[in-house]
């Protein structure tokens, strides 16, 4: 078993783009790849699947258990695969409890770190940046560094000085590159299907890395890595129905991999419709998930979209379980109001209005317990990040949600009959649960 944990000091810092190069870089080598996020991100692991020609993991060490992740690790790398994953944010940046950081997952996993830095403002004080990221844990390894953004030559043999006086590895250097910047939006990163472009930047980023990065340095430091033990059958979110039909489109993107995996180990079957392309569910289906995504950007396509529409009603009153989170919850809702005010008409599952005209930051990890009536039995860990407003929202709540201090947030989310949602994203068991 080989892996490493790439890293940064921050955000901003070009590890999402240099992990697309590795995984590149690697691919073309022939060596075949487990991609990973760390946190709750849900628009990284389809880059990640695009450079590495595999389904990328997201590993949460706030919302998941231990042993799911190292569960999901251990099948993840059957047969030998190279478990890469990318780091959130700073390497010990955590929720606000401060735990879960990618430092935490590092020491659970045991994963050397290849850490990146942008030098693009710095010359000799890296080294007492990096040592002090090295310092800081005695059971996270930074097993070396990437420069990234160096701006010539002459600037990247003093970084490389300082670094080699300091006893710190050099993987490599990436030079300044305008064109090795990933376009963003409101909850981040484009996605990877609206990118035009992306194979030719993913194909840019993976020479950048050829040329300037010494791949066999990298791969004898993920050599370090020894994956912990651990049993591939645990208890896992119980699967909605037997047969899920599952809304996957640029409006509809935000399902974790680890979450329909789980759903498949447990027996179920499942299909995906796009309601953009005006898809109904499988008329067979007995549950239908509605992922999040961004609805508030394809308002009237979804409200004109009468086949879907249609399959939906259809499939909720033969009594199929429906289940919305985030956008997925907005649309089941009477309406959608856009960023220019305009309402536009959704499923009228439940009774929801949600605007997107006065956007508002709703960002955080979420511990949920199931109301009576709601169609979950235990504690559930979660994650809400969204800038949609609530106008209406009215009926049987479905969970009384904490924050990652223990604060009450009250009741949230709604059902009717065996339609629910909330703006919840799930992610595992509750520890406890």
């Amino acid at each position: 078993m080989a892996g490493f944990l790439i890293a940064a000091p921050s955000s901003g810092q070009g590890k999402t783009t240099v992990t697309l190069g590795l995984l590149r870089a690697l691919n073309r080598r022939g060596i075949a790849l487990a991609p990973g996020k760390a946190g709750p991100d849900y628009i990284d692991p389809a880059f990640h699947a695009a450079a590495a020609g595999s389904a990328c993991f997201n590993y949460d060490p706030w919302a998941m258990r231990p042993e799911l992740m190292l569960a999901n690790a251990s099948l993840q790398m059957a047969g030998g695969k190279l478990f890469v994953v990318e780091a959130m944010m700073g390497l010990f940046d955590a929720a606000a409890d401060g735990r879960g950081s990618s430092g935490d997952l590092a020491r659970l996993m045991r994963l050397p770190v290849v850490f990146v830095v942008d030098a693009s403002k710095m010359s000799h004080s890296i080294a007492a940046l990096v040592r002090g990221f090295a310092g800081f844990d005695a059971g996270v390894m930074i097993a070396g560094v990437i420069l990234n953004n160096v701006a010539s030559e002459r600037h990247g043999a003093m970084l490389r000085d300082a670094l080699g006086r300091a006893g710190i590895s050099v993987f490599g250097i990436l030079m300044r590159d305008p064109a090795l910047k990933l376009p963003e939006r409101h909850l981040g990163l484009v996605q990877a299907q609206e990118h035009e472009a992306l194979e030719g930047f993913i194909e840019r980023a993976a020479d950048a890395v050829s040329a300037g990065i010494d791949l066999d340095a990298v791969l004898r430091a993920a050599g370090l890595f020894r994956q912990p033990e651990s049993e591939a059958n645990i208890h896992r979110l119980p699967p909605p129905g037997q047969r899920i039909a599952v809304a996957q489109d640029i409006a509809f993107a935000f399902a974790y991999t680890h979450m329909l995996f789980g759903w498949r180990r447990r027996g179920a079957e499942i299909s995906f419709f796009s309601p953009l392309a005006d898809e109904a569910p499988l008329a067979d289906c007995d549950a239908i998930c509605l992922p999040g995504g961004y609805p508030e950007l394809h308002a009237g396509e979804l409200a004109a979209a009468t086949q879907f529409r249609n399959g939906m009603i259809a499939a909720r009153d033969r009594g199929a379980a429906i289940f919305g989170e985030c956008g997925g919850y907005m649309v089941l809702g009477d309406g959608l109001l856009d960023a220019d005010g305009v309402e536009h008409p959704m499923l009228g599952m439940l009774s929801l209005v949600t605007s997107f005209a006065q956007r508002r930051r709703h960002l955080g990890y979420r511990v949920l317990t199931p109301l009576a009536g709601a169609p979950f039995t235990t504690r559930l860990t979660a994650h809400e990040f969204h800038y949609a407003t609530i106008v209406r929202e009215e009926g049987d709540r479905l969970f009384t949600a904490t924050d990652a201090l223990g604060a009450d947030l009250g009741q949230v989310g709604l059902r009717r009959g065996r339609v629910a949602g909330s703006f919840m994203h799930l992610i595992d068991l509750a520890g406890d649960a």
